[in-house]
């Protein structure tokens, strides 16, 4: 990458099929641990934590186990389960809580994990990318072997953590078109990292962004935040994300000339969300839109980058939206002259 900018992000988004494979692979060998946990059914509700891109992705893995499992399931901050467990959780319940951390070393899902511990009531489990982490030592974890990386900003961890996460619930599910579905979504995914990066590689730097808004709903609520998150920590420049038609009820009057919209397109409330985005094109916004396919009805858009999978459920698609959200990230930071490798005020691990 130019001035070496980047070469630390750069490869580490690139090299995600690899990671997202062998979290496929590892998966196999961790049965034991889905039939105990996701798929274990004497819990009344399962809380997933994280902080950061963590929670992010929590989010996500969150509403895929609601839609695929038909059980109750949330996302927290990791904070929030160990300040105010009693203001997010019904006392009384049996509680399944999930912590997602890429190190594994976060003092705020470390923390509440212990906090719970010895709660007769909840047990504890996780998801990381290290398995002799301080996180996996205290509940057992499933563990992403290639999503481990060096520059501070999570991608390759953050979508194979993902992929493998919601993997799992597939296979907990007994569904076999869901575990179909998710690998036609590994399948999928070397493809499409290669065309993202060449996509954003030369839209970017024709546009003229002011500031970038990022809408998703349902299962890419999530996806839209962690955008947004990767934006601020490469390029420091100022972004928000909306729920698609919320964005409607107020915000919408920050869009103007210069205002990137990006849509993380569901096909279960495709046709609403188009509407959205039309309206803010009208309003002088350019629009770019990550879909399943594009077609008549996205026309309007500046822009349409098509991931696939059209015949596979919206929650399972979630790993195919990242690449292009990252490479945005990553070329925005480029064009501007600032180094995502080395992003101002952070640290991969925050500690207390």
């Amino acid at each position: 990458m130019s001035n070496n900018f980047g070469q630390l992000t750069y490869p580490e988004i690139s090299a995600q099929p690899e990671a997202l494979a062998a979290a496929w692979e590892r998966l196999q060998a961790q049965n034991d641990w889905v039939e105990r946990y996701i798929g274990n059914k004497q819990y009344d509700e399962v809380i997933f934590i994280g902080s950061g891109s963590s929670y992010y992705q929590a989010l996500t893995m969150a509403t895929t186990y609601r839609k695929w499992l038909g059980r109750p399931a949330s996302a927290y901050p990791s904070s929030e389960i160990y300040l105010f467990r009693d203001q997010s959780v019904v006392p009384g319940r049996k509680v399944l809580l999930v912590g997602v951390s890429r190190s594994g070393e976060s003092t705020e899902v470390v923390l509440a994990l212990q906090s719970v511990a010895d709660l007769a009531n909840w047990d504890i489990c996780g998801i990381t990318c290290y398995e002799d982490c301080t996180m996996a030592k205290l509940a057992p974890c499933l563990v992403s072997p290639l999503g481990g990386e060096k520059s501070t900003v999570m991608t390759k961890s953050l979508s194979s953590m993902t992929f493998m996460m919601q993997a799992a619930i597939a296979v907990a599910s007994g569904n076999q078109a869901l575990q179909d579905e998710m690998k036609a979504v590994l399948d999928a995914d070397s493809e499409v990292v290669k065309r993202a990066d060449a996509f954003m590689k030369e839209w970017l730097p024709k546009q003229t962004v002011g500031k970038t808004i990022y809408l998703g709903m349902g299962a890419y609520n999530g996806l839209a935040m962690e955008a947004c998150l990767k934006l601020k920590e490469m390029t420091y420049t100022w972004t928000e994300n909306f729920g698609t038609l919320e964005f409607r009820h107020g915000p919408k009057s920050i869009v103007e000339p210069g205002t990137l919209i990006c849509l993380l397109l569901s096909e279960t409330a495709r046709s609403y969300e188009l509407k959205v985005a039309e309206e803010m094109k009208a309003y002088g916004a350019t629009v770019l839109i990550i879909a399943a396919e594009k077609g008549e009805d996205t026309s309007f858009a500046d822009a349409v980058f098509e991931i696939g999978g059209k015949g596979i459920s919206d929650e399972a698609r979630s790993a195919l939206y990242l690449p292009l959200l990252q490479y945005l990230g990553l070329y925005m930071a480029l064009h501007i002259g600032v180094d995502p490798d080395q992003p101002r005020n952070l640290t991969q691990v925050v500690k207390i």
